[in-house]
């Protein structure tokens, strides 16, 4: 026997190692910040135990299949009869997948997971639904059910922070639908980290993930979120599920957001609109009422901004502020959408317009507590700060979308058919848009239609430059 060969197996070691518990990252020694994520004190010590190696020999080959052949009909969705959350999750859950649900606390995510877990039990078509709680003890949860009329026979609940005796009930139960509240309380024997720690959440996560694939019952997950608003625990924890669904809202409102940042059997960036109120959340069919509802009027500084979320047009109104400065460089200060883009329209709007705000501050206001993230906000952002510093009002029957480039040219945004028809049916009689989406919304008949059902003339601006709009709208 060569003395030299390789082992087949390796012994088990123990090792000591500093990982950081926000991003996973490992290091060799403790520091203040992670140098990977730059998160402060997040840094921790943890005994990791070094798995045997496995036998080295020759592995088997898998069995490869034409994509052509394999049926769908082994994944059917499960609607949860809550429309706005079915409209989140691309139309409802589909057996073996796994969710994982974000929000800070106290906004509604026990409180949504407990209503669809009863609509989902009512169904009979697929089995009873298990509802995992680690913070909360059952009878609480049940108190929580009274108050919003969810109860049902088949909605099964248990109290537990164990991950083996959670798989073992699972496995005896069979549910179709398992709910885990939270994550972060969950810990596995194997593993000597305290609870919430990056290799708890991973592990247990990967474990739970793969009993739900391997039987065919959907996993939802909670998970908590830092300060900054993202889901606490490793990043790679997004990677493993498959749709990420982010909770927002603003305690002052009575609204919430359910909003997909990651869906791999849906859209990406579906929105679902709900009101809390002493029964539970109900969902919000048409949003853009909800979010024009306290709408000041011929204000200066107020355009209302027709945005897409998802697939979702909806209309939302943005407040422009403009105010003397007192400090030697102006602030640029935004809520709900980016402050960096401000800073840069600001400076479009100072250089093509001409207009002196270098000894002003601009606080841009997204009101309702929704977040816009897309650049078609550009236009309407720039016309509520025209309107504020020249204290010109804006008629309140123009709805307003388009991009706008740094030689203050409007580009053309996607969807703009959507866009116009839901400004339309709120009744707005005129519409400014980029020069190139006017065909487009003309081509729709969306004007021909509107006059034909409300007898109310629908009117097209249309602009190629950001002087050309605010001369439209302000004269």
């Amino acid at each position: 026997m060569e003395s030299n060969a390789y082992p087949t197996t390796l012994p088990r070691m123990a090792k000591s190692l500093f990982v950081c518990q926000s991003c996973g990252a490992e290091h060799r020694k403790w520091m203040g910040q992670c140098t990977d994520c730059g998160e402060w004190n997040a840094v921790t010590e943890q005994v990791i135990e070094a798995a045997a190696v496995r036998s080295l020999g020759k592995a088997k080959a898998l069995r490869a299949s034409p994509i052509t052949d394999i049926s769908q009909s082994g994944n059917p969705r499960r609607s949860t009869h809550i429309e706005e959350l079915d409209r989140v999750l691309g139309g409802g859950l589909v057996a073996g997948s796994a969710v994982l649900i974000g929000g800070d606390p106290g906004i509604g995510k026990s409180t949504l997971l407990l209503q669809a877990a009863a609509k989902l039990a009512a169904d009979k078509k697929h089995g009873p639904v298990l509802y995992i709680t680690g913070e909360e003890s059952i009878q609480q949860v049940h108190l929580r059910g009274s108050r919003i009329d969810a109860l049902h026979d088949d909605l099964l609940l248990i109290s537990a922070c164990e991950l083996e005796s959670m798989l073992a009930t699972i496995s005896e139960i069979k549910p179709s639908t398992v709910i885990i509240d939270s994550i972060q309380t969950t810990v596995s024997s194997k593993l000597s980290s305290a609870p919430g720690t990056v290799s708890q959440v991973r592990d247990c996560s990967a474990a739970l993930i793969q009993h739900a694939k391997t039987h065919g019952h959907v996993v939802v997950l909670v998970g908590h979120v830092t300060k900054q608003g993202a889901l606490a625990g490793p990043r790679v924890l997004e990677h493993m599920v498959d749709a990420v669904i982010y909770f927002e809202g603003d305690r002052g409102h009575a609204h919430r957001i359910l909003r997909a940042v990651k869906n791999r059997f849906g859209p990406a960036g579906e929105i679902g609109v709900f009101e809390m109120s002493d029964r539970g959340l109900i969902g919000i069919r048409d949003a853009s009422r909800l979010f024009l509802a306290e709408r000041a009027k011929d204000t200066p500084g107020s355009v209302v901004l027709a945005c897409m979320e998802g697939t979702r047009p909806l209309l939302v109104e943005v407040q422009a502020l403009i105010a003397p400065t007192v400090y030697a460089t102006p602030k640029r200060s935004a809520v709900g959408v980016d402050s960096g883009r401000v800073a840069m329209l600001t400076a479009v709007l100072e250089r093509r317009i001409g207009l002196p705000l270098a000894q002003h501050d601009v606080y841009i206001n997204i009101a309702g507590g929704a977040r816009i993230a897309e650049p078609a906000a550009d236009l309407a952002i720039l016309l509520a700060m025209v309107s504020a510093y020249q204290e010109k009002a804006v008629p309140e029957d123009i709805a307003v979308f388009g991009e706008v480039g740094l030689t203050g040219e409007v580009r053309p945004v996607g969807q703009p058919e959507s866009r116009a028809k839901e400004a339309a049916n709120l009744g707005f009689s005129s519409i400014l848009l980029p020069s190139e989406n006017h065909e487009r919304v003309q081509k729709a008949n969306i004007i021909a239609n509107m006059r034909r059902e409300t007898a109310m003339p629908l009117k097209l601006l249309q602009a190629r430059h950001l002087s050309e709009a605010a001369q439209q709208i302000l004269k």
